[in-house]
């Protein structure tokens, strides 16, 4: 375990464990494995899932959707109180050691991977899917998105949540969001984002010994 944070692995649905309300009395990591599938869309998204019998779970951070189940991503949550020594007021700039403890870890696996440190990366399809776009902070391989950081806010602190892809699914966002043209879709999602092939497990033990 890392010292001085909290790791904790959370029962419950992915719907239930994304209701939860977070506690900032320490700084905690929340490894989150699940049994369900849900697609996981971010607090603004407008565009909903088009495929009847997917389940639809709306998060309280922004950012696009994220296909979650078992081999899909490891979700990871990471809660850091407000006036902790890594708290950075300007949101742009807040994620990037978080990115960095992430991009550390995967090459401890003999990954290569960067940060991207830059502005916002908006796509055609970013604003309904994660992986279309990148975002300060956000991890990529090859110059494909490998990691997803959305983050929300309040009094006590900052909820980073993050999704590492362990397989890319491109046709799959295509249909459960009826994204036309179909081939352009399916042919941008393809070079937007990598699966990583990882053990979810070893993914999660490197990124606690990387953590601050």
């Amino acid at each position: 375990m890392p010292a001085g944070w909290v790791v904790e692995r959370p029962p419950g649905s992915i719907a239930e464990r994304h209701g939860a309300e977070p506690s900032f009395d320490a700084r905690r990591v929340l490894i989150h494995e699940v049994d369900d599938v849900a697609v996981v869309v971010g607090s603004a998204q407008r565009v909903m899932p088009a495929v009847e019998g997917m389940a639809m779970v709306r998060r309280r951070s922004g950012g696009g959707a994220v296909l979650v189940g078992p081999g899909e991503v490891l979700w990871v949550d990471v809660l850091l109180p407000r006036g902790d020594p890594l708290w950075c007021d300007d949101i742009s700039r807040s994620v990037g050691w978080l990115g960095g403890a992430w991009c550390a870890a995967l090459v401890e696996m003999n990954v290569e991977a960067t940060v991207h440190h830059g502005p916002m990366v908006a796509t055609r399809w970013s604003e309904v899917v994660c992986f279309a776009g990148i975002g300060p902070g956000e991890v990529l391989v090859g110059g494909r998105k490998v990691v997803g950081i959305s983050q929300r806010r309040n009094r006590g602190g900052a909820r980073f949540q993050c999704a590492a892809l362990l397989r890319w699914r491109p046709g799959e966002m295509v249909r459960l969001f009826g994204l036309q043209p179909e081939e352009v879709a399916s042919a941008d999602l393809q070079g937007a984002a990598v699966g990583l092939g990882v053990d979810a497990g070893e993914l999660a033990g490197a990124l606690l010994g990387r953590l601050p």
